[in-house]
Formats: C-alpha cells, sequence, structure tokens
C-alpha cells in the first residue's frame, strides 16, 4: 500500500503532475503536438483532470462530488449479474461504448449438450458502430472466454495486463479470430485515454496476477469497478489490493459510482491470504515424504501452481505438468517472469516412471471434474502418460464452482475407489477464495466513499446481501440499484436512475453452432434424458382416406419389457383409430393428422403409466 506524502496536500498543480507521473510513458498519440495539446485540454476539463480537484463536495459524505454537470452515462449490463459467469457489462459517454470484460459460463445441469453459455450480444451488435473498446479486467475465462465470439461480429481493441491478454488470446487463436483483435497491454496505475474517457488501472489482488479495478474518469465523476478482487495483505508476488489510490481519488474527486463484487458478500470477515496455502502445502508435502503427488487446480492461477513447485522443490522432488492449458499457461508464466521453476526441477510428464516416488510431484488440470480433464482420465484409469497407484496421493487445491459439485464429488470417488490418499479443502486448508469477504467489502466501500453503488458479479442471493452490507456503511435508499442481466442505468446530474432494459438472455454455444439453440430445444433436449421418446410411423392414403397396414411403435429411452408389448399393440390401434376419425372428418395435412396422433398417443401413456415421453409423429402419405 502507498503511502500518501507532502505532494498529496499539495495544491492543484503537485495532484496534476501526479496524474501525469502515473499515466506511465507517452503513447503515440502524444507523440504529435496537436493531438498532446488537444488531449492536455481535454484532461483539464475531465472530472480526472487538475480542475476537477476543485469540485464541490457533499457536506454529508466527504470526497463524494455532489452531482455531476456534463452528459449523462449509461451503464448497460448483458451479464454476471444472478449468476457465475457470463460477466459483461458496457459503458457509454457520450454516445461511445467502452465494453468492460466478454466472459463465458460453464453449463447448467439443466442444458445438456451445451458446451458454453455467452452473454446475449444483441444489442452490441446492433450498436457496433459506437462500440470503441473492450476493457478485460483479469484473465479468467468468466470474464475473457467470450472475446473470440463478439470479435466474429465485429474487430475492436482489447486493453488488459500483458497476461490478462495471452491468456485471452488462447481462445481468440484457436477460433481464428487473431485477426479481429488489436491486443494493447496496460501496466499498473497507467491511465489510458480509451474511447470517450479516461481508464485508469488500479491494482487488485486476485486469484490470477495482474487484475485490475478500473475507474473510469467520466463527465459524471469517477465510475470504479473492482473487479474480482480480494485484499491479501501478503500476496505471493508481493502486488496488494491498491487501496491508497482508490482512496485519493475519493478524497481529491470522489467516487460518483461504485460497482463491486459480490461473490463472497454471504460470507462474514476477511478471506485468507493466498500464501496460507503455500504453508498448508508444505506440510501435507513433509508428512509424506516418500509419497508420489498429483496436485490440481486452475491453470490460470499463477500463483497456486508458484506454491505447489515451491513445496514440491523445498521437498527434493521434481516437477511435471499434466493437461495442454497447464503446460500453455505454465510456459507462458515462465516466459513473462510471473512464475519461477528452475529448469533443472522441471521434467517431462513421461519421464516420472523414472524416479522415486518421494521425488514426483505432478501439477494437473481437471480440479472442476471436467469429465475429459486430465483428472478425471487418472480416477477413470485412462490416462495415457502414467496410472494412479494405491500410495499416491491427490490434492485438489480448488472449491468447486457452483454447479460442479456432483463433478467434483464423482471424480474424489473414483479416486478413492483407486486407493489413492485425497485431500481436499474440507480435508485440509488447501484452497482460499480470491474474492473479498465481508469485511474487505466493507473496507472497499470506507475507503472509497461511494456516493452511489451496484453490486455486481454474482448470485443473486450475493448481490442482495452486498446491498444490505451497503446499507451497514450508510449506502441506502437511492444511492444503491440491485440490477439484473439486461438492465439498464443512467448516472446524471440528479442521480442514478433505471434506463429502460435491453437484451440479457443466454447465448447458447453447441459445437460449431452458436446461437442456434433456444430454450424450446434445451426443453426437448430434456424430455428426451428423462422421459425418453415414443415415435409413431403410419403410412395414410389420402385419397382413399384410410390408414395403411398398422402403425409402427418405436421407443427409445423409454420403459420396455413384456409388459409393454401389450402396450404397444394398444398404442397402435389407439392411433389407427385417431387418424381414421380424423381422415372421415376431412383432416388431410400433415399439421392435422400429427396432431391428432401426439394427443391420442399421449393420452393413453400418460393413462397407463404417468410418464410423459416426447411424442414424436411421422405420417408418409401415399
Amino acid at each position: 500500500m502507498k503511502n500518501q506524502g507532502p505532494a498529496d496536500q499539495a495544491g492543484d498543480g503537485s495532484k496534476a503532475a501526479k496524474a501525469k507521473r502515473r499515466s506511465g510513458p507517452a503513447t503515440k498519440e502524444g507523440a504529435n503536438p496537436a493531438k498532446a495539446a488537444a488531449k492536455k485540454s481535454a484532461e483539464r476539463s475531465a472530472p480526472g483532470g487538475a480542475a476537477a480537484t476543485g469540485r464541490k463536495k457533499d457536506p454529508k459524505r466527504p470526497g463524494a462530488p455532489s452531482g455531476g454537470g456534463g452528459g449523462a452515462v449509461r451503464l448497460v449490463f448483458l451479464g454476471g449479474l444472478g449468476e457465475i459467469g457470463r460477466n459483461c457489462a458496457c459503458i457509454e459517454v457520450d454516445g461511445r461504448i467502452i465494453v468492460l470484460d466478454v466472459g463465458i459460463m460453464f453449463p447448467d445441469p439443466d442444458m445438456p449438450g451445451v458446451d458454453l453459455v455467452l452473454p446475449d450480444f444483441t444489442y452490441l451488435r446492433e450498436n457496433a458502430h459506437r462500440v470503441d473498446a473492450v476493457v478485460l479486467t483479469h484473465g479468467h475465462e468468466d470474464h475473457t472466454g467470450g472475446l473470440a465470439y463478439l470479435l466474429r461480429d465485429f474487430p475492436v481493441p482489447v486493453y488488459g495486463s500483458e497476461l490478462t491478454l495471452a491468456l485471452a488470446r488462447n481462445r481468440v487463436d484457436e477460433a481464428g479470430m487473431a485477426d479481429r483483435a488489436q491486443f494493447i497491454p496496460v501496466r499498473d496505475g497507467e491511465r489510458r485515454r480509451i474511447g470517450p474517457c479516461d481508464v485508469e488501472f488500479i491494482p487488485v489482488t486476485h486469484s490470477v496476477p495482474h487484475a485490475f479495478a478500473t475507474a473510469f474518469h467520466t463527465p459524471q465523476g469517477i465510475i470504479l469497478h473492482s473487479g474480482d478482487f480480494k485484499i491479501d495483505l501478503h500476496p505471493v508476488d508481493g502486488r496488494r489490493t491498491d487501496l491508497a489510490r482508490m482512496g485519493a481519488l475519493a478524497s481529491e474527486q470522489g467516487i460518483r459510482l461504485l460497482l463491486a463484487d459480490s461473490t463472497n458478500a454471504e460470507e462474514p470477515g476477511f478471506t485468507p491470504s493466498e500464501s496460507t496455502v503455500g504453508e498448508t502445502l508444505r506440510k501435507v508435502f513433509l508428512a509424506r515424504p516418500d509419497r508420489r503427488f498429483i496436485v490440481t487446480c486452475f491453470a490460470s492461477h499463477i500463483h497456486r501452481v508458484q506454491q505447489v513447485a515451491d513445496a514440491a522443490i523445498a521437498g527434493g522432488r521434481k516437477v511435471a505438468t499434466l493437461g495442454r492449458s497447464m503446460q500453455k499457461n505454465v510456459a507462458l508464466a515462465r516466459r513473462l517472469g510471473l512464475l519461477e521453476i528452475p529448469d533443472r526441477s522441471l521434467v517431462d510428464i513421461e519421464d516420472i516412471d523414472k524416479l522415486e516416488d518421494g521425488q514426483v510431484c505432478v501439477i494437473s488440470t481437471g480440479s472442476q471434474g471436467e469429465p475429459m480433464s486430465a483428472l478425471s482420465r487418472l480416477a477413470a484409469g485412462e490416462n495415457r502418460f502414467f496410472r494412479l497407484r494405491p500410495d499416491d496421493v491427490v490434492v485438489i487445491s480448488a472449491h468447486p464452482i457452483p454447479g460442479n459439485e456432483w463433478s467434483v464429488g464423482r471424480v474424489i470417488d473414483s479416486l478413492h475407489k483407486r486407493g489413492v490418499e485425497v485431500i481436499h479443502s474440507g480435508v485440509d486448508a488447501v484452497h482460499v477464495s480470491g474474492h473479498a469477504r465481508q469485511g474487505e467489502l466493507a473496507l472497499l466501500m470506507s475507503v472509497t466513499r461511494p456516493e452511489f453503488f451496484i453490486p455486481v458479479h454474482g448470485e443473486f442471493r450475493h448481490m442482495a446481501n452486498h446491498v444490505r452490507l451497503a446499507g451497514s456503511m450508510g449506502i441506502t435508499g437511492d444511492r444503491v440499484i440491485l440490477c439484473e442481466d439486461g438492465d439498464a442505468v443512467r448516472l446524471d446530474g440528479t442521480g442514478l436512475h433505471r434506463d429502460g432494459s435491453v437484451p440479457g438472455g443466454y447465448l447458447f454455444v453447441d459445437g460449431s453452432s452458436v446461437g442456434d439453440i433456444g430454450h424450446g430445444v434445451l426443453r426437448d433436449r430434456m424430455v428426451l434424458s428423462e422421459e425418453g421418446v415414443v415415435m409413431a410411423v403410419a403410412t395414410v392414403d389420402l385419397k382413399r382416406g384410410e390408414v395403411v397396414g398398422a402403425p409402427q411403435i418405436v421407443t427409445r429411452g423409454w420403459a420396455y419389457d413384456h409388459d409393454t408389448e401389450a402396450l404397444l399393440d394398444e398404442a397402435a390401434t389407439a392411433v389407427t383409430k385417431a387418424l381414421e376419425e380424423a381422415l372421415s372428418a376431412g383432416s388431410n395435412d400433415h399439421e392435422s393428422l400429427n396432431r391428432v396422433v401426439r394427443k391420442a398417443l399421449g393420452r393413453l401413456v400418460g393413462d397407463r403409466t404417468r410418464q410423459r415421453p416426447m411424442i414424436v409423429p411421422v405420417i408418409v402419405t401415399v
């Protein structure tokens, strides 16, 4: 945390000089004297410039601006409010749009066949001509994974830390969209002119390195988005959440609107430091010096990988990586200087059987129980590199994402069946969250003293609890708005107001198909998975108005034994009777005949079995 020096109490000129030093080296725009002069003029008139430090403060809320005097700012939420994932929001200033994060969500159990869930990009497609940039807060896929799909619609510059952009580029390259984006890296504390306003990138600690809070300097004052964060006083890399800068913004210009991470808003106290996991891992390794270790965690959690490697190397072990994303991210982090593992301590996964068990530590993907992941294949005995042995120790250094609990539990059961020892967060402290709990969230509000507040990032109950926490901090009434996906709000001189809505539903990805699957298809898939299908194939002579032969009843995924033989015969009879009655009444189009067959067969199956399988009539006309 930075200390406040005498310059912080100096006049407007000193503050402007400080802002200039924070902005980092000159950009290409600054190389042009005319543009540089225009930019300086804009900075002096913008809320983040020197003139803004003289703005009147609301005496009831020290440090908060009394209201913006410029044009209204609009925020549109496309995802991430009411779920874990799909984080995406738009900040609109002077008719221009900056997109903040473009994330994905993994499918729920009631989404069979769906690979990924995206935000609805309808609003962005319709306003593509107004989109100036995408700003990424950090490298997790629930904030970056949808970028490749957005780039299919239109190219756009993308800003983020060097690591964030490298992680996002992996999916973009795989999708063949690399030429559709200009990746522009930014550094800690840098302030950039992006589209219609200045954007300041403030360091925060999270479970992936180089995460940012973002401060948007707008005509309505500063809009501060916390990003995913925690307040870790002993981070692995020494990079702390910069509360000092946030406090300086609150004191000098005031935070007009705060949007803050709600993931752990139900949890009291403070989230433990990431460094505590390293201490636990060292104890776990030391207690089992002669056994082989397989440790699984998120491939993007570079700090966790570092601590696993440190604990292993301290015990005289070699480190091998398992899983494509783990191998790629370890290589990337080492190249960027974010991960320190000596070459002599790394071995190829194919060579671990040549080592003594006490010399082996494998760092693997699969902490979420994904069916095709490295850990799942190990648990099933299908990994092509090595097989688990009864004396092995598997450490699951992650907590299940909501919805993945069953998958993780299934993998743990399979591991136990193989006789291995499994250590997870329910057994020992081998995982801590990367999100702030109530104590840290309250501290953030105390430091930033926002005039208005909107909770973001989390399920609805998380955000509702965040609103209650804000109330305990004195942020109540019309100063707080609880939003959902698709909501829009307007920030102007009179306050924060709701401003209509835009499409904010789910966009499903199934293989190469994006958006072609709707809720109707998912409903049909759920029926098929739960009740099966009964199909009636009948041939009809329309000229003679009669059924040709007996209809054939075909079932899939529906109970079939000797007792149902008679039921199938009864079903064929019922279909024949329904068709004959419809034909005699003058019905001769496929839609009408399909409807009467579906109704007759569905009634019979429902009355006899109390089941509701999907009924599929197939009418062949001759």
